[in-house]
Formats: C-alpha cells, structure tokens, sequence
C-alpha cells in the first residue's frame, strides 16, 4: 500500500474541514424571544421558530427578528400649539413585532420608521391644541397617539402597546408668562379668601352680639318675672297669713261679751305702761273704756247685757272663712311651689349657658 504523500493529507485535511464548516453553516439556533426569515437564494421559503433548525448550507440567509417589547425613543422636537405657543416635546413608544415576516420585508426598519412617525403625529395632535388642554390632557394625547401609531404599523407587523409623553416643556417666555399668571391667579384666589374671611367674621360677631343680647334682655326678662313671681306670691301669703290671723281673731272674739272685751282693753292697757316710752298712743277712745270699766265694776246704774254671737250667725252675715279669705295653701304645697320655681329657674340658666356655648363656637 502506498504511502500518502504530505500534499494528499492536507488537501484532506482541508476538504473535511470544509464539510465541517459547510455543516454547520446549516444549523440555525433560534433563542426563545426570536423568530427568525429563512431565505433561499433570494426567495421567502419561511418562518423559523424558537430552537434547533436546519437549512440549506451556503445558499441560505436567515435573519433573526426579536419579538420582546421594545422601548423607543422619541427625540426631543419643538411643536407650535394651536394657539401659537411654542413647547418642546418628547415621548417614549413601546413597541412588539407581531408578524417577523411583515416587519422584515413591508419597511426597511420599522424601529426607525415607528419613530419618525411618532414625530409628525406627535406635531400634528400637539398642533391642534391649546397650551393649557395639553398640560392638563396628557393622557388623552397618550390615547390618541397610541391609536394612530397603532392603525399605521398594522401593516408592518408592529403592534404599538402604549406611548407615553415624557415632558412637555414650554418655551422660557411662555413659561414666565404661565408662573406671573399663576403668582396673580393665587393672589387673586388670596384676596377672595381673605374678603370671604372678613365677610364670615363680620357676619359672625353681628350674630354673637344679637345672641348675647337677646339672651341679655331674656335674662332680664325672666329675672324680672321671677322677682314678680316672688313677689307676688310672698304678698299672697302675707295676706292669707294676715287673713288667717283675722280670721281666727274674729272666730275667738265672736263668744267674747262687753266684760270679756273690757278686761282685755284693761290687760292692754297694763302692757302699755310697763314699757319705757314717754308717749303713748291708744289705739281705742279712753272715755268709752272707763265707762266699760264701771259699768263693769257696777259703777253704773245698769250693766248692759251683751248677746254672745254664735258661729251660725256670723257665717249667715258675713258668709263662711274659705269663701271670703279662699283656701289656704299648706306647707307641702308652699314647699312645691317653690321647688317648681327653682327648677324653672335652674332650666333657664341651662339653656342660656348652651345659647352663649354655641354661639362661641359659631364666632370661633
């Protein structure tokens, strides 16, 4: 058998390195985020999904598509708003590639393309609003954008899942103008504050000094009742007390004869002279007592003969006590009385302590 020679080994050697190599440029290792385009000498054969593949060798071009949400910038760019003032804007996109084979051969680069058309539609929905709606209608631009976005790349396999407005920046003029109009809205608002403050004081001091009065003229009101009230009622008992005096004076005195009558006058008399005074008044006329006194002693001629009057005929004359002097209140109904009078008294302490308490607290 023939040795081989150097010159036949290397060319060996080389050709199974080739095979090697050609082997290998067939398999395709596709990761779980990609899919990736299999192309045949220039023709679409198809899809290849996530793992192992093998094509064609050396007459194959594959070309990996990534299908994790993307994150797009959008560059910074000065829009005039609808009524002329200039801001700079500049938003975020986050996009998905839905259709590999769409995205590769519908546009060049749809990352690129998606950004470009972020900004004209950004200018354009920035453009159609005022200062103000866009500042305080950020969401809503977010929602408009995203659906224009997402009707356009339709047809490049790209699904738009949401865009956000990263800042809105107005121009340095327009933002002085916007923080001078801010300073004197609050201003404003300060002073109406204020002016409602004043008008809420003034208005609740008017009130307090109402109340107060009007509890003041209550108070005194009531005390007044209450002195006539206590007045009124100590008369009354003075009186039934005088009456009841007299009545049971006459009730005594109606048995009494002339000489009864005349050695009380006489006992009056002796009382009056064992005091110190050096006048004396006598409450009856003299000479009629000394002449009861001896008739009494049988001075006189005759002793006249007095009739001692009899209940019947005092009530028959002059009508009975409870209809002349009316009923006599007792000790228990005094008492009664006088603890409804402090309890009426001690409710109406009550109550203007609870007026003035919130009217306090309405001033304060």
């Amino acid at each position: 058998m023939a040795a081989i020679g150097p010159e036949i080994l290397g060319l060996l050697m080389l050709a199974i390195i080739a095979a090697i190599v050609i082997v290998v440029n067939g398999v395709k290792i596709i990761r779980p985020y990609e899919q990736a385009i299999y192309i045949r000498l220039g023709s679409y054969i198809k899809i290849l999904n996530p793992g192992f593949n093998y094509v064609a060798p050396l007459i194959n071009e594959t070309v990996k598509i990534d299908l994790r949400t993307m994150v797009l910038d959008v560059p910074r760019q000065e829009v005039i708003t609808k009524d002329n003032s200039p801001v700079n804007v500049d938003a975020i996109i986050y996009v998905k590639v839905v259709d590999p084979k769409k995205a590769f051969f519908e546009v060049t680069d749809y990352r690129l393309a998606t950004v470009y058309l972020a900004q004209t539609t950004l200018r354009s929905i920035i453009g159609d609003m005022d200062l103000d709606e866009i500042l305080s209608n950020r969401e809503k631009i977010n929602l408009k954008l995203r659906d224009i976005l997402d009707e356009a790349t339709d047809q490049w396999g790209v699904k738009v899942e949401a865009v956000e407005i990263r800042e809105i920046d107005p121009a340095p003029k327009v933002k002085q103008a916007m923080e001078e109009q801010t300073s004197a809205e609050r201003l404003r608002r300060a002073a109406i504050l204020k002016a409602d403050g004043a008008k809420t004081a003034a208005i609740l001091n008017a009130e307090g000094e109402k109340r107060a009065r009007v509890l003041q003229a209550e108070g005194l009101r009531q005390s007044k009742i209450l002195e006539a009230e206590g007045e009124r009622l100590a008369i009354i008992l003075e009186s039934q007390g005088e009456a009841q005096k007299l009545r049971i004076l006459s009730v005594g005195a109606s048995t009494l004869d002339a000489k009864a009558l005349t050695v009380l006058s006489l006992e009056a008399v002796k009382k009056l002279g064992e005091g110190q005074a050096t006048k004396i008044v006598l409450p009856f006329e003299l000479t009629r007592l000394v002449e009861g006194i001896s008739d009494y002693i049988g001075g006189s001629k005759k002793v006249p003969e007095r009739e001692i009057s009899k209940m019947e005929d005092i009530e028959r004359s002059i009508g009975t006590a409870e209809a002349m002097l009316g009923p006599i209140p007792t000790q228990a109904e005094l008492r009664m009385d006088q603890k409804k009078l402090e309890e009426d008294m001690a409710k109406d302490r009550r109550e203007a302590e609870a007026i003035k308490a919130q009217s306090r607290l309405s001033s304060s």
